[in-house]
């Protein structure tokens, strides 16, 4: 019995080190990353307002922790009140998707500014990608487990689905990320829970940069 209540001790113990450890990472590398990043983010900017009429973020509300409400930040890659023009995720072709959007998205530039609902705790680095409401409602009582954890700006299931957009064609394709995707990338995102670990966070986080080096390469050739 004391055996097993000490195992249980060090498992509490190692998961609120865990914890602390993320959470100050993730504070001085989304600080670091948006003094880092204010001249692209500047760039950017301009770009967007030059391209069409509109803000320049996107504040898309997104289930977090708990299932509580917040608004993820994005640069804005469709037009002006693209979520009254259509459906609330963006399929292969979609025509809302603007010029320099096209080039934001595909590089995933138009993610950065989520570095700022990290720094306001809201999400973290690594986590389950945060879903709209209207999927978050289908859920089963084991999918809504990954609302445990804070969402995060990158994550098993981000990596694998990188080119997620190029998978939903077709009239069906809402109901093929509804039936298909959605379930496989939450089942991604429950198994690497099970075994998370601050040192695999990093890994994840050095997983997705090579990825986007892989797809930059791929772009130019």
């Amino acid at each position: 019995m004391c055996g097993t209540s000490s195992r249980l001790s060090a498992t509490l113990w190692r998961s609120t080190v865990s914890e602390k450890l993320r959470r100050l990472f993730d504070v001085f590398a989304s600080f670091g990353g948006l003094l880092l990043l204010s001249p692209l983010f500047a760039l950017v900017a301009l770009a967007i307002k030059l391209d069409t009429s509109g803000p320049i973020f996107f504040r898309a509300e997104r289930a977090g922790k708990d299932g509580k409400l917040f608004r993820l930040y994005k640069f804005r890659s469709m037009v002006a009140d693209a979520q009254r023009l259509g459906p609330r995720i963006t399929s292969s072709g979609d025509p809302r998707v603007t010029r320099v959007g096209r080039w934001l998205r595909r590089t995933k530039i138009d993610e950065l500014p989520q570095l700022i609902n990290v720094l306001k705790g809201e999400m973290s680095l690594v986590g389950p990608r945060p879903e709209d409401p209207k999927y978050v409602s289908s859920y089963t009582p084991e999918q809504r487990r990954v609302l445990r954890v804070k969402p995060g700006i990158t994550s098993v299931a981000s990596v694998m689905y990188k080119d997620e957009e190029t998978l939903l064609t077709g009239e069906d394709w809402e109901e093929k990320y509804r039936r298909d995707i959605l379930p496989h990338k939450l089942s991604l995102e429950l198994d690497y829970l099970q075994k998370r670990t601050f040192i695999s966070d990093i890994s994840i986080i050095f997983g997705t940069l090579v990825s986007l080096f892989k797809t930059k390469k791929d772009i130019e050739q």
